[in-house]
């Protein structure tokens, strides 16, 4: 009988390459996601908001596995309580879930932003403690929903991971690529924040979907990965603005010969920040928030030597190779 496994935001960037990844590992898939566009025939859609909490429970129903992948991400001040509602909230409702059917398996979706205090973190672990202070409530919820994943755990029938992603990136990217490829098409691109002396991890979508699926089929109740959170990146960190570079390099596009300050573009982003918020606050981001700036300017790298030594994860696509691929595929498009 084969497997199956319930993804939620299923329909999105990361949701969906998960998608493909569970059901060429021959298992039975069905997608929770709020006006998501179905994509394969053999897949089952539910039309869900993760905020129902009935229809949550109704969809979770039988399942062995939950990769509970369903979130806002967004770094500016607005819209706090969709953003609680849903990556909280939501995370609330699949644990409910988990423990009304008895689902032997969880995979949390979280962000390497758990542990970002807008300082250096270089070569950083799994020993690192949640950030302290608030930044954006994208990265507080995510902490908040993490910490009651993880501490499910252990207390009903059910194992639970969760995954630290950081800046992923590939073919159909709905975010972090467009903001690209948006201030390129505006003209500005020709300008890097800071010294460029300061490296980011980037992860390619398909070594997380490595990640996600290594750690699911090794995930059981007192096993080394219940109750732990792992950093799944590439492994090689770069300058922000270096990788940024290689992209639009890749696509045919000069180098970034000019910078400006961190203070002028922290202040920037505040009052673009202010002036969205003025406006009622959306969901779209183009990279001008006053979190997006600090990440360019500070090292924020993390070992994966622990998910190497739990599950067997190593990167099998290089950065190099990501962003060929990824502009392939516009190229193509």
């Amino acid at each position: 009988m084969k497997k199956r496994v319930l993804v939620t935001g299923g329909c999105g960037f990361i949701g969906k390459n998960l998608v493909n990844g569970f059901v060429e590992q021959g298992c039975d898939v069905t997608v929770l996601d709020y006006n998501g566009k179905p994509f394969r025939s053999d897949v089952t859609f539910i039309d869900c908001d993760i905020r129902d909490k009935n229809a949550v429970l109704k969809a979770c129903e039988g399942m062995d596995t939950v990769v509970h992948n369903a979130s806002i991400v967004l770094t500016k001040q607005v819209l706090k309580k969709m953003v609680w509602d849903v990556n909280l909230g939501g995370t609330e409702n699949i644990i409910d879930a988990c423990k009304i059917h008895n689902i032997p398996k969880l995979v949390y979706i979280s962000s390497a932003s758990a542990v970002y205090e807008g300082k250096d973190i270089e070569n950083g672990d799994e020993t690192l403690p949640y950030s302290s202070i608030s930044q954006a409530d994208y990265a507080d919820s995510k902490i908040a929903a993490e910490k009651i994943a993880l501490a499910f755990s252990g207390t009903q029938s059910t194992a639970v991971c969760a995954i630290r992603p950081h800046v992923v990136f590939g073919p159909e990217d709905n975010r972090f690529v467009p903001n690209i490829l948006q201030r390129l098409e505006e003209g500005k691109l020709n300008r890097a924040v800071g010294n460029r002396d300061k490296l980011s991890d980037f992860t390619y979508i398909s070594n997380l979907v490595d990640g996600v699926l290594q750690a699911e089929e090794k995930l059981a109740i007192g096993s080394a990965l219940d109750g732990q959170a792992y950093f799944i990146t590439n492994g090689e960190p770069m300058a922000f603005f270096d990788f940024v570079e290689d992209f639009i390099v890749e696509m045919g596009h000069p180098k970034i010969t000019k910078k400006v300050p961190f203070w002028l573009a922290y202040c920037v982003a505040a009052c673009v920040e202010g002036f969205d918020k003025l406006k009622g606050g959306s969901l779209k981001e183009n990279g001008m928030t006053r979190f997006a700036i600090k990440y360019m300017v500070t090292h924020h790298y993390y070992s994966i030597e622990k998910a190497n030594k739990d599950f067997g994860y190593t990167p099998k696509v290089s950065l190099a190779e990501g962003i060929k691929l990824t502009v392939n595929h516009l190229s193509n498009a």
